[in-house]
Protein backbone atom coordinates (compact mmCIF):
# COMPACT_ATOMS: atom_id res chain seq x y z
CA UNK A 1 0.00 0.00 0.00
CA UNK A 2 1.10 3.57 -0.68
CA UNK A 3 2.01 5.60 2.43
CA UNK A 4 -0.72 8.01 3.49
CA UNK A 5 0.13 11.70 3.80
CA UNK A 6 -1.58 15.05 4.23
CA UNK A 7 -0.45 17.90 1.95
CA UNK A 8 -1.29 21.38 3.25
CA UNK A 9 -0.42 23.47 0.16
CA UNK A 10 -0.49 22.94 -3.58
CA UNK A 11 3.02 22.14 -4.83
CA UNK A 12 4.62 22.41 -8.28
CA UNK A 13 3.31 20.14 -11.02
CA UNK A 14 6.28 17.75 -10.81
CA UNK A 15 5.85 17.36 -7.05
CA UNK A 16 2.09 16.85 -7.34
CA UNK A 17 2.67 14.17 -9.98
CA UNK A 18 5.03 12.31 -7.65
CA UNK A 19 2.53 12.62 -4.80
CA UNK A 20 -0.16 11.09 -7.01
CA UNK A 21 2.18 8.29 -8.08
CA UNK A 22 3.87 7.38 -4.80
CA UNK A 23 1.49 8.35 -2.00
CA UNK A 24 -2.10 8.04 -0.84
CA UNK A 25 -2.58 11.76 -0.26
CA UNK A 26 -5.19 14.02 1.26
CA UNK A 27 -4.79 17.08 -0.95
CA UNK A 28 -5.43 20.74 -0.09
CA UNK A 29 -8.17 22.99 -1.42
CA UNK A 30 -7.01 25.73 -3.87
CA UNK A 31 -6.14 28.15 -1.05
CA UNK A 32 -4.42 25.55 1.08
CA UNK A 33 -5.39 24.15 4.46
CA UNK A 34 -5.60 26.30 7.56
CA UNK A 35 -4.20 24.83 10.81
CA UNK A 36 -7.55 23.48 11.96
CA UNK A 37 -8.11 21.81 8.59
CA UNK A 38 -4.67 20.21 8.86
CA UNK A 39 -5.54 18.78 12.27
CA UNK A 40 -8.87 17.46 11.03
CA UNK A 41 -7.28 15.82 7.98
CA UNK A 42 -4.62 14.13 10.14
CA UNK A 43 -7.19 12.91 12.67
CA UNK A 44 -9.71 11.59 10.15
CA UNK A 45 -7.16 9.93 7.86
CA UNK A 46 -4.71 8.63 10.44
CA UNK A 47 -1.96 9.69 8.01
CA UNK A 48 1.55 9.22 9.42
CA UNK A 49 3.07 11.78 7.05
CA UNK A 50 2.57 15.52 6.65
CA UNK A 51 3.96 17.94 4.06
CA UNK A 52 3.58 21.52 5.32
CA UNK A 53 5.21 24.96 5.30
CA UNK A 54 5.53 28.02 7.51
CA UNK A 55 1.81 28.73 7.21
CA UNK A 56 1.22 25.96 9.76
CA UNK A 57 2.91 27.00 12.98
CA UNK A 58 3.92 24.13 15.25
CA UNK A 59 3.89 25.97 18.56
CA UNK A 60 3.55 24.02 21.80
CA UNK A 61 -0.24 24.30 21.91
CA UNK A 62 -0.65 23.12 18.33
CA UNK A 63 1.82 20.25 18.72
CA UNK A 64 -0.12 18.99 21.75
CA UNK A 65 -3.24 18.71 19.58
CA UNK A 66 -1.55 16.62 16.86
CA UNK A 67 -2.66 12.98 16.72
CA UNK A 68 -0.30 10.23 17.88
CA UNK A 69 -0.52 8.65 14.41
CA UNK A 70 1.73 11.38 12.95
CA UNK A 71 5.26 10.05 12.50
CA UNK A 72 6.97 12.57 10.22
CA UNK A 73 6.25 16.18 9.25
CA UNK A 74 8.26 17.63 6.37
CA UNK A 75 8.46 21.42 6.30
CA UNK A 76 8.94 22.89 2.84
CA UNK A 77 11.34 25.53 4.15
CA UNK A 78 14.91 25.93 5.27
CA UNK A 79 14.01 28.06 8.29
CA UNK A 80 12.24 26.39 11.19
CA UNK A 81 11.30 29.24 13.51
CA UNK A 82 7.67 28.13 13.01
CA UNK A 83 8.46 24.84 14.78
CA UNK A 84 8.72 24.33 18.56
CA UNK A 85 11.40 21.65 18.65
CA UNK A 86 11.11 20.91 22.36
CA UNK A 87 7.41 20.13 22.05
CA UNK A 88 8.04 17.93 19.04
CA UNK A 89 10.69 15.93 20.86
CA UNK A 90 8.23 15.36 23.70
CA UNK A 91 5.54 14.31 21.23
CA UNK A 92 7.90 11.86 19.56
CA UNK A 93 7.64 12.52 15.82
CA UNK A 94 10.26 13.64 13.31
CA UNK A 95 10.37 17.04 11.60
CA UNK A 96 12.53 17.76 8.55
CA UNK A 97 13.36 20.84 6.49
CA UNK A 98 14.91 21.60 3.09
CA UNK A 99 18.43 23.02 3.47
CA UNK A 100 20.86 23.60 0.57
CA UNK A 101 18.38 23.24 -2.32
CA UNK A 102 17.34 26.91 -2.17
CA UNK A 103 20.75 28.53 -1.62
CA UNK A 104 21.21 29.79 -5.17
CA UNK A 105 17.69 31.09 -5.73
CA UNK A 106 17.68 33.05 -2.44
CA UNK A 107 21.17 34.45 -3.10
CA UNK A 108 20.05 35.47 -6.61
CA UNK A 109 17.04 37.25 -5.16
CA UNK A 110 19.07 39.00 -2.47
CA UNK A 111 21.45 40.29 -5.14
CA UNK A 112 18.50 41.29 -7.32
CA UNK A 113 17.18 43.42 -4.45
CA UNK A 114 20.67 44.84 -3.91
CA UNK A 115 21.10 45.88 -7.56
CA UNK A 116 17.55 47.21 -7.87
CA UNK A 117 17.96 49.26 -4.69
CA UNK A 118 21.34 50.63 -5.72
CA UNK A 119 20.01 51.71 -9.13
CA UNK A 120 16.65 52.96 -7.78
CA UNK A 121 14.74 50.65 -10.12
CA UNK A 122 11.49 50.84 -8.14
CA UNK A 123 11.51 54.64 -8.29
CA UNK A 124 12.23 54.60 -12.03
CA UNK A 125 9.39 52.16 -12.60
CA UNK A 126 7.02 54.39 -10.60
CA UNK A 127 8.12 57.42 -12.61
CA UNK A 128 6.97 55.73 -15.80
CA UNK A 129 3.73 54.40 -14.33
CA UNK A 130 2.83 57.75 -12.77
CA UNK A 131 3.41 59.64 -16.02
CA UNK A 132 6.96 60.36 -17.20
CA UNK A 133 6.89 63.99 -18.30
CA UNK A 134 10.49 65.10 -18.89
CA UNK A 135 14.06 63.96 -19.35
CA UNK A 136 16.22 64.10 -16.25
CA UNK A 137 19.39 66.15 -16.09
CA UNK A 138 22.85 64.64 -15.85
CA UNK A 139 22.98 65.11 -12.08
CA UNK A 140 19.36 64.21 -11.28
CA UNK A 141 17.78 61.04 -9.90
CA UNK A 142 21.04 59.12 -9.63
CA UNK A 143 21.67 55.66 -8.24
CA UNK A 144 24.97 54.12 -7.26
CA UNK A 145 27.43 51.67 -8.81
CA UNK A 146 28.04 48.50 -6.83
CA UNK A 147 31.56 47.85 -8.17
CA UNK A 148 34.14 48.85 -5.60
CA UNK A 149 31.54 49.06 -2.81
CA UNK A 150 31.47 46.97 0.36
CA UNK A 151 28.82 44.34 0.96
CA UNK A 152 28.46 43.35 4.62
CA UNK A 153 26.82 39.97 5.20
CA UNK A 154 25.38 39.02 8.58
CA UNK A 155 25.07 35.24 8.74
CA UNK A 156 27.61 33.52 6.50
CA UNK A 157 25.86 30.19 6.01
CA UNK A 158 25.33 28.59 2.63
CA UNK A 159 23.11 31.41 1.35
CA UNK A 160 25.48 34.09 2.64
CA UNK A 161 28.38 32.33 0.94
CA UNK A 162 26.44 32.10 -2.34
CA UNK A 163 25.71 35.83 -2.12
CA UNK A 164 29.39 36.56 -1.47
CA UNK A 165 30.35 34.77 -4.69
CA UNK A 166 27.86 36.80 -6.69
CA UNK A 167 29.01 40.08 -5.18
CA UNK A 168 32.64 39.35 -5.94
CA UNK A 169 31.74 38.76 -9.59
CA UNK A 170 30.51 42.38 -9.57
CA UNK A 171 33.83 43.58 -8.13
CA UNK A 172 32.47 44.23 -4.67
CA UNK A 173 34.44 43.89 -1.46
CA UNK A 174 32.74 41.44 0.91
CA UNK A 175 32.95 41.41 4.68
CA UNK A 176 30.94 39.24 7.04
CA UNK A 177 29.95 38.63 10.63
CA UNK A 178 29.09 35.15 11.83
CA UNK A 179 28.95 33.26 15.10
CA UNK A 180 32.41 32.00 14.23
CA UNK A 181 35.05 32.61 11.58
CA UNK A 182 34.79 30.26 8.62
CA UNK A 183 37.58 28.23 7.11
CA UNK A 184 39.28 30.12 4.29
CA UNK A 185 37.75 27.89 1.62
CA UNK A 186 34.23 28.82 2.77
CA UNK A 187 34.97 32.56 2.97
CA UNK A 188 35.40 32.92 -0.79
CA UNK A 189 37.72 35.85 -0.23
CA UNK A 190 35.45 37.64 2.24
CA UNK A 191 36.90 39.28 5.35
CA UNK A 192 35.68 38.27 8.80
CA UNK A 193 34.51 40.88 11.32
CA UNK A 194 34.38 39.63 14.89
CA UNK A 195 31.53 41.97 15.87
CA UNK A 196 28.69 43.97 14.37
CA UNK A 197 30.33 47.08 15.76
CA UNK A 198 33.30 46.40 13.49
CA UNK A 199 31.23 45.41 10.46
CA UNK A 200 28.46 48.02 10.28
CA UNK A 201 30.47 51.23 9.71
CA UNK A 202 32.13 49.64 6.67
CA UNK A 203 28.89 48.61 4.95
CA UNK A 204 27.68 50.28 1.77
CA UNK A 205 25.21 47.39 1.55
CA UNK A 206 24.04 45.26 4.48
CA UNK A 207 22.45 41.89 3.72
CA UNK A 208 20.87 39.84 6.52
CA UNK A 209 21.07 36.04 6.43
CA UNK A 210 20.96 35.07 10.10
CA UNK A 211 18.34 32.64 11.46
CA UNK A 212 15.45 33.85 13.59
CA UNK A 213 16.45 33.29 17.22
CA UNK A 214 15.99 35.23 20.44
CA UNK A 215 19.54 36.52 19.97
CA UNK A 216 18.87 37.89 16.46
CA UNK A 217 15.49 39.49 17.19
CA UNK A 218 15.71 43.23 16.38
CA UNK A 219 19.34 42.76 15.35
CA UNK A 220 18.90 45.84 13.17
CA UNK A 221 17.61 48.48 15.56
CA UNK A 222 18.14 52.18 16.29
CA UNK A 223 21.51 51.53 17.90
CA UNK A 224 22.91 49.30 15.16
CA UNK A 225 21.51 51.50 12.38
CA UNK A 226 23.30 54.46 13.96
CA UNK A 227 26.58 52.60 13.35
CA UNK A 228 25.91 52.32 9.61
CA UNK A 229 27.47 54.86 7.30
CA UNK A 230 24.93 57.39 6.02
CA UNK A 231 23.38 56.18 2.79
CA UNK A 232 23.80 52.44 3.32
CA UNK A 233 21.28 50.08 1.74
CA UNK A 234 19.67 47.22 3.70
CA UNK A 235 18.62 43.86 2.22
CA UNK A 236 16.64 41.23 4.13
CA UNK A 237 15.72 37.83 2.71
CA UNK A 238 16.11 35.98 6.04
CA UNK A 239 13.37 36.68 8.60
CA UNK A 240 11.40 39.82 9.43
CA UNK A 241 12.16 39.52 13.13
CA UNK A 242 15.78 40.55 12.47
CA UNK A 243 14.62 44.14 11.88
CA UNK A 244 12.98 46.63 14.21
CA UNK A 245 10.47 48.24 11.85
CA UNK A 246 10.21 51.55 13.68
CA UNK A 247 13.98 52.03 13.56
CA UNK A 248 14.40 51.08 9.90
CA UNK A 249 11.43 53.16 8.73
CA UNK A 250 12.73 56.21 10.59
CA UNK A 251 16.15 55.73 9.01
CA UNK A 252 14.63 55.38 5.54
CA UNK A 253 12.57 58.52 6.04
CA UNK A 254 15.54 60.54 7.27
CA UNK A 255 17.95 59.32 4.60
CA UNK A 256 20.27 57.67 7.12
CA UNK A 257 19.48 54.47 5.20
CA UNK A 258 19.26 55.25 1.51
CA UNK A 259 17.14 52.30 0.49
CA UNK A 260 16.02 48.79 1.36
CA UNK A 261 15.04 45.58 -0.38
CA UNK A 262 12.77 43.49 1.84
CA UNK A 263 11.34 40.03 1.20
CA UNK A 264 10.40 39.16 4.80
CA UNK A 265 8.52 41.07 7.49
CA UNK A 266 7.35 41.06 11.07
CA UNK A 267 3.77 39.80 11.22
CA UNK A 268 3.65 38.67 7.61
CA UNK A 269 1.55 38.33 5.55
CA UNK A 270 0.45 41.62 7.09
CA UNK A 271 3.21 44.21 7.19
CA UNK A 272 3.76 47.67 8.61
CA UNK A 273 1.81 49.86 6.12
CA UNK A 274 4.42 52.60 6.32
CA UNK A 275 6.74 50.54 4.13
CA UNK A 276 4.31 50.75 1.23
CA UNK A 277 4.43 54.56 1.31
CA UNK A 278 8.22 54.71 0.93
CA UNK A 279 9.52 54.97 -2.62
CA UNK A 280 13.04 53.98 -1.57
CA UNK A 281 11.95 50.49 -0.51
CA UNK A 282 11.48 47.46 -2.76
CA UNK A 283 8.98 45.00 -1.29
CA UNK A 284 8.42 41.32 -2.09
CA UNK A 285 5.97 38.85 -0.45
CA UNK A 286 8.49 36.28 0.89
CA UNK A 287 9.37 34.94 -2.55
CA UNK A 288 13.17 34.61 -2.56
CA UNK A 289 13.03 30.85 -3.21
CA UNK A 290 10.14 31.13 -5.66
CA UNK A 291 11.49 29.53 -8.83
CA UNK A 292 10.02 26.47 -10.50
CA UNK A 293 13.29 24.60 -10.11
CA UNK A 294 13.84 25.45 -6.46
CA UNK A 295 10.30 24.89 -5.23
CA UNK A 296 10.27 21.54 -7.06
CA UNK A 297 13.56 20.54 -5.42
CA UNK A 298 12.20 21.57 -2.01
CA UNK A 299 9.03 19.55 -2.48
CA UNK A 300 10.94 16.50 -3.68
CA UNK A 301 13.23 16.63 -0.64
CA UNK A 302 10.16 16.77 1.62
CA UNK A 303 8.79 13.65 -0.06
CA UNK A 304 12.17 11.92 0.16
CA UNK A 305 12.19 12.57 3.91
CA UNK A 306 8.65 11.30 4.39
CA UNK A 307 9.28 8.20 2.28
CA UNK A 308 12.46 7.42 4.19
CA UNK A 309 10.88 7.66 7.64
CA UNK A 310 7.75 5.73 6.71
CA UNK A 311 9.87 2.92 5.28
CA UNK A 312 11.88 2.65 8.48
CA UNK A 313 14.95 4.56 7.30
CA UNK A 314 16.64 7.66 8.71
CA UNK A 315 15.42 11.03 7.38
CA UNK A 316 17.75 12.91 5.06
CA UNK A 317 17.45 16.35 6.66
CA UNK A 318 15.99 16.09 10.14
CA UNK A 319 15.83 19.34 12.09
Amino acid sequence: MKPKIVVTRQMTQAVMERIASDFDAILPPPGGMNPDQVLLALEESGAPGLLFNGGTRFDATYVARLPETLKVAASCSVGFDHVDLASIRDKGFIVTNTPEVLDNSVADFAFLLLLASARRLHEYDLTIREGWSRYFGVSEFLGNDVAGKTLAIVGMGRIGQALARRAQAFDMKVIYHNRRKLLAAAEHGATYCASLQELLPQADFLSLHAPATPETTNLLNAETIARLAKGAIVINTARGSLINDDALIAALQSGKVRGAGLDVFNGEPKIDPRYASLKNVILAPHMASATEETRTAMGMLCLDNIAAVLSGKAPLTQI
